[in-house]
């Protein structure tokens, strides 16, 4: 009997019904509605009356004993008549509905739940009818919610009446809500927002989590430049290792020859004296901040990164910002002088984009490493790289120097 449909299985399909959140949407929708519901069913065929007579006995009780005409609700069985010339007169299934949402609810056991998401989508819709299309794309969400829209509905009526408040999150006066409670759900939250207020008040290049800040006016902690003097002459007071907002870096105007960018915190600590120069360590991709800065700019610039496909894209994302600047212990001799601690990169998550920024030796070693021309995934990191490297370049920049 396993081949046939079974109570079960109808009750599977209504749930799936549920499950995408299509029995709540249509309570939304004035004009649509799937009911009388169809549900798929297979059945017995003629030969399985001889063949399987009890067998089929049994499905259609089973069946039946779930049905309306014995239960007073559910689904309903439209029946047909088979006359055998052996087993006489049989009624057998021919198809099964269910007529309303309502009997799909009971069927289901979801009728409470049913009449929360009715109690709380009024109550929504009251004061935001702007959230109808959301509440359609997402009313299982809405419902998991139930608990939480008190708050939720006092942070979008902050924000309708104080757009772009240009506080941090730990600012907003919003009763019973606190700042751990909106970033927990900055996604959602960003969803409805979307939804209730103008386009004015929404800033559209920032998205997702990180841009939530942006997106919707709210203050975010400044990006920081670190960075080290490296020549004590130049020490700020006695202060040599500097974390500071990008705006007051700009400002600091130092009087450098030249300036190091690292990404590897331990190697910006331990970077060495070098007359008049800083090292500039921890951007990662957030390069931006350098932009602008005419005092750097005016230095000559040299950038330290892994030797893999993202040190090289990093590398030429500084070069949008930096147009001048060089790269050192990114060749393939330093490279190929660390072969044993070569690493590698993982696949999904390598670099494969054109670096029209790289000059013609780094472009070729980015391609050797691309294609796995020297082994997979290869990756020297710059923690790898052995310090008397370091210091045997910067010996040579201080004979450039002296050289003019």
């Amino acid at each position: 009997m396993s081949d046939w449909t079974s109570a079960k299985d109808l009750l599977a399909q209504i749930r799936k019904h549920w499950d995408s959140g299509q029995l709540l949407a249509d309570r939304l929708d004035a004009d649509g509605t799937r009911f009388p519901l169809k549900l798929r069913l297979k059945k017995p065929v003629s030969r399985d009356l001889t063949d399987r007579f009890e067998a089929v006995r049994e499905w259609v009780a089973e069946l039946a004993g779930h049905s309306r005409e014995q239960c007073g609700d559910g689904y309903e069985i439209e029946w047909r008549t088979i006359n055998h010339r052996t087993l006489g007169r049989n009624r057998l299934p021919r198809a099964v509905t269910v007529p309303s949402a309502d009997d799909a609810l009971r069927l289901i056991g979801k009728t409470a739940q049913a009449r929360r998401f009715d109690q709380l989508t009024n109550q929504i819709l009251a004061e935001f009818p702007s959230l109808h299309a959301w509440l359609m794309r997402r009313p299982l969400e809405a419902l998991r919610r139930a608990d939480e829209w008190p708050r939720l509905r006092a942070i979008l009526n902050y924000f309708q009446h104080h757009p772009r408040p240009g506080l941090y999150l730990r600012q907003l006066d919003i009763p019973g809500v606190d700042t751990k409670f909106i970033q927990a759900r900055r996604g959602l939250i960003g969803e409805l927002l979307d939804e209730v207020l103008p386009e004015s008040a929404i800033d559209a290049e920032a998205g997702g989590v990180r841009g939530f800040n942006r997106r919707y006016g709210l203050a975010s902690r400044p990006a920081l430049v670190r960075c080290r003097i490296l020549d004590p002459a130049l020490a700020m007071r006695g202060l040599t290792d500097l974390s500071v907002p990008a705006e007051e870096f700009a400002r600091l105007e130092l009087p450098v020859d030249e300036v190091f960018i690292t990404e590897n915190e331990i190697n910006g600590l331990a970077f060495p004296d070098h007359p008049r120069a800083i090292v500039i360590f921890g951007l990662g991709y957030g390069l931006e901040r350098l932009a602008g800065i005419d005092w750097l700019a005016r230095a000559r610039c040299w950038y330290w990164g892994d030797i893999d496909t993202h040190g090289f894209a990093i590398l030429n994302r500084l070069r949008h910002h930096l147009p001048r600047a060089r790269s050192f212990l990114m060749d393939r001799a330093t490279l190929d002088a660390h072969r044993e601690l070569w690493g590698q990169e993982p696949e999904d998550r390598r670099f494969s984009g054109e670096l029209a920024r790289l000059d013609e030796a780094e472009h070729t070693l980015y391609r050797a490493l691309l294609d796995d021309l020297l082994a997979p995934r290869v990756r020297l990191e710059q923690e790898h790289v052995r310090f008397v490297w370091l210091a045997r370049f910067l010996e040579q920049v201080v004979r450039e120097q002296a050289n003019g």
